[in-house]
């Protein structure tokens, strides 16, 4: 199966990189692409930056290199349930946002997975307030990007999928302003991140320590599960 995968940076790739073979770049009009065998399927992966804009843009770029018979919105997640620890797998059954509600496609592997709505905001949710009004919507996680690749998959008449990790817990408070750090080309700005930790340094240092370890085992478990999973 040829499957387009759409993520906003390079590094939630990372777990699917190390489980596939045959990896090599890819000339596309996006930040970074690759081409990758994971078992049966073909993989593209591109990264383009957080947002829905610039994830939908990823999808149309992708296409262009290569029609695929499958387009997978992926990466990290905030969790919107308690239940949901770090690097809960999330299998989107809809992607939901303030605009529209998209369906997502089943799809299931041999490690534990949580099934459920995936809400896809405009801006990075990162206090326990806002995770438990969204978590109201019915939603368990939250993202920015699965609605922009939803919507250009549909337009396509492709079919679309969503598999989430988390990183962050439906009771905690991000320390660190990202938000504010988010540059318009839709990646963080590592300076304004490391010059605002520093005026906080007991609480924000920490919790970039604690993130960067987070995001580790997201990707892996990503890897593994795709590795896996069965469309």
């Amino acid at each position: 199966m040829k499957i387009l995968m759409v993520a906003a940076e390079p590094r939630e790739f990372a777990g699917v990189l190390s489980r596939a073979r045959e990896v090599a770049p890819v000339q596309a009009a996006v930040d970074w692409a690759r081409r990758a065998r994971l078992g049966e399927h073909q993989l593209w992966l591109v990264a383009n930056g957080a947002g829905c804009r610039r994830a939908a843009a990823a999808v149309e770029a992708g296409c262009r290199v290569r029609e695929p018979e499958a387009v997978v919105s992926t990466g990290f997640c905030g969790a919107l349930e308690e239940r949901l620890e770090v690097a809960s797998v999330v299998v989107a059954t809809e992607v939901a946002s303030d605009r529209e509600k998209w369906p997502a496609r089943a799809i299931s592997a041999g490690i534990h997975s949580t099934c459920g709505t995936i809400w896809c905001a405009e801006r990075l949710v990162g206090t326990a307030a806002e995770k438990k009004a969204l978590a109201e919507t019915g939603a368990c996680a939250v993202e920015m990007e699965a609605a922009g690749v939803a919507e250009a998959a549909n337009a396509r008449a492709l079919p679309f999928y969503c598999v989430r990790a988390v990183t962050d817990l439906a009771h905690e408070n991000l320390a660190n302003d990202f938000q504010a750090a988010l540059r318009p080309d839709g990646h963080f700005g590592t300076m304004i991140i490391l010059r605002s930790s520093l005026r906080h340094p007991s609480a924000r240092i920490p919790e970039l320590i604690r993130l960067r370890r987070r995001c580790a085992l997201a990707a892996r478990a990503l890897g593994d599960f795709f590795a896996d999973c069965r469309f």
